[in-house]
């Protein structure tokens, strides 16, 4: 009997142990090919738009991240002093991040592309966009702007990345 007693206590263990290994708040990803993504073909034009239009509703920072070329360049004008300023791609990451972290929510729609031009590893894209920033519900701040990218990859097995975000908006 004292046989038994330890098969059983063993067997309660070893169902204990492998019970505690499954979390009914974190059910396992469906694989489905006809559930659709929300994330783009960074490969395609469109779906690295897609992806960024994710990254600002989302406020996905590994998803905005994997955008930005290793030298990406944001470029905009002051017009407080009427200069030209750039910042590295540590530093909009960091910006970008503080913009996602200190706002409520974010609607970024893009808009037509106004032009567009270049090739398969080099393409310079001008597009409009709606960027609609609810810091509190009494603090939301409404831009129609326009974005000048140079989007650049190595070959069509590569997706595109971000090199250089010329902003021009005017706020």
């Amino acid at each position: 009997m004292n046989m038994d007693r330890q098969f059983l206590c063993i067997l309660l263990l070893l169902l204990a142990l492998t019970a505690s290994c499954i979390n009914p708040f974190a059910p396992a990803k469906m694989h489905s090919d006809s559930e659709p993504s929300l994330l783009g073909d960074q490969k395609t034009i469109e779906g690295f738009f897609q992806n960024f239009q994710y990254a600002y509703n989302f406020k996905d920072t590994l998803v905005y991240s994997n955008l930005l070329a290793d030298n990406f360049t944001f470029s905009y004008v002051n017009y407080d002093k009427n200069i030209d300023l750039t910042w590295s791609r540590a530093e909009d990451m960091l910006t970008t991040y503080r913009l996602f972290i200190s706002s409520q929510n974010l609607d970024l729609v893009w808009n037509e592309i106004v032009s567009e031009e270049g090739d398969n590893s080099l393409k310079i894209i001008s597009r409009s966009f709606n960027l609609t920033i609810t810091f509190n519900p009494s603090d939301i701040v409404r831009i129609y702007g326009k974005a000048n990218f140079r989007l650049q990859r190595a070959d069509t097995l590569h997706n595109w990345k971000l090199v250089l975000w010329r902003d021009e908006s005017t706020y």
